[in-house]
């Protein structure tokens, strides 16, 4: 067999070995986010639509090539990531750009990072592969559960300086979920939940004024309808105003007559929901489930503890930026600055979620791989 026979086999090979229903599910999400940049910049690709589109094809690539590695490489590497990611943290505090009075920017020249984002990926790695090396009857040990707890407040604590108060709770959340996957005792989560509940004077009070404002906003946001209150005020007549069908595509007001701020960010479900109604988004809320149902299935077939803990951390973050978002955008949670995976305009977030995916993937095409301990 000549060299170029072989090497179409084994681009052949390896394109039959990727997951291809998560593939297409992630690359639709995409597109359709592409599509609402487009309608919200006017009908236009300018300025956000052709960006997204451009930055879905590098994620896209960077994903596929991500599902190629070893894991067993991933898992050796596993601290190094994080390790990097939390030192970025930390580059951000010291010299970190400024936008909107908030420092979450590494500025590298030629591109702008927010590390927070990848920090998610980082600190799943991280508690994945210790858990890894700690034996079943040992996981709910003090002395087991002293290195999860630094994994998780270390980078919480420095993106909630930046202030990022919404990814800080997500990055917990997740790291706790993996606590919790990995078996460890519920009673010392019914412990921190007392806990955190006899805090709530003492955490109230560190909250910057605008974050208090934002959690006052969400229980009545009429109480400032032009200040605080305004995204979700404005966010609820959008999506009530759809209907069952929606006002059609690229005909939205709230977009079209700049009533709503963040627009093509972290409110791009308002526009979506204006332009294709009730059923249109249930559309797209069933793309997310079925995303969500097809990493489910990876958990079921694969042998280690790392692998398992990976795929299940990272659905559990996917499942949280998309539920925190939709309901943040209808009024049913605080407004916390968070993205939707995938639609949202965002190059760090996009790539994050497309790294995430190819973790996934990376894992569903080497199910039994021997990574040791």
């Amino acid at each position: 067999m000549s060299f170029y026979s072989t090497r179409s086999v084994s681009i052949r090979e390896t394109l039959a070995s990727l997951n291809w229903v998560i593939i297409l599910l992630t690359v639709t999400l995409g597109l359709i986010g592409v599509a609402i940049q487009y309608s919200v910049g006017g009908s236009s690709f300018s300025p956000w639509a052709w960006r997204h589109l451009l930055r879905l094809g590098f994620a896209v690539a960077a994903m596929i090539a991500i599902a190629n590695i070893p894991l067993r490489s991933i898992y050796k590497s596993a601290y190094v990531i994080y390790a990097v990611l939390l030192i970025a943290l930390v580059g951000v505090e010291l010299f970190g750009a400024t936008r909107m009075g908030a420092q979450r920017w590494l500025d590298l020249g030629f591109v702008r990072l927010q590390p927070s984002e990848l920090m998610r990926i980082g600190t799943v790695l991280a508690l994945a592969k210790f858990y890894q090396s700690v034996y079943v009857e040992d996981v709910s040990k003090l002395r087991s559960l002293m290195v999860p707890i630094v994994l998780i407040l270390a980078p919480a604590i420095l993106v909630y300086r930046q202030p990022d108060l919404g990814t800080a709770i997500l990055l917990v959340v997740t790291g706790v979920s993996i606590l919790f996957m990995a078996g460890v005792n519920i009673r010392y989560f019914l412990l921190s939940i007392v806990v955190l509940l006899a805090s709530m004077p003492l955490v109230w009070g560190r909250l910057k004024e605008y974050q208090q404002n934002r959690i006052l906003t969400f229980f009545d946001p009429e109480r400032d309808p032009l200040g605080a209150g305004y995204h979700i005020i404005q966010s609820k007549i959008g999506i009530g105003s759809g209907g069952l069908s929606g006002k059609g595509f690229g005909d939205g007001t709230q977009s079209r007559l700049n009533f709503l701020p963040e627009k093509h960010t972290d409110f791009i479900f308002t526009i979506y929901a204006e332009e294709l109604g009730f059923f249109g988004s249930l559309a797209l809320i069933a793309l997310f489930i079925g995303l969500l149902g097809a990493i489910y299935v990876v958990t079921r077939e694969v042998k280690s503890q790392f692998s398992r803990l990976l795929v299940a951390g990272l659905a559990v973050s996917i499942f949280l930026y998309v539920f925190v978002n939709l309901a943040m955008v209808m009024g049913m949670a605080p407004v916390v600055g968070v993205p939707l995976p995938l639609v949202s305009y965002g190059g760090t977030s996009l790539l994050t979620f497309a790294i995430a995916i190819g973790l996934i993937l990376c894992v569903d095409r080497q199910p039994t791989a021997d990574i040791g301990k």
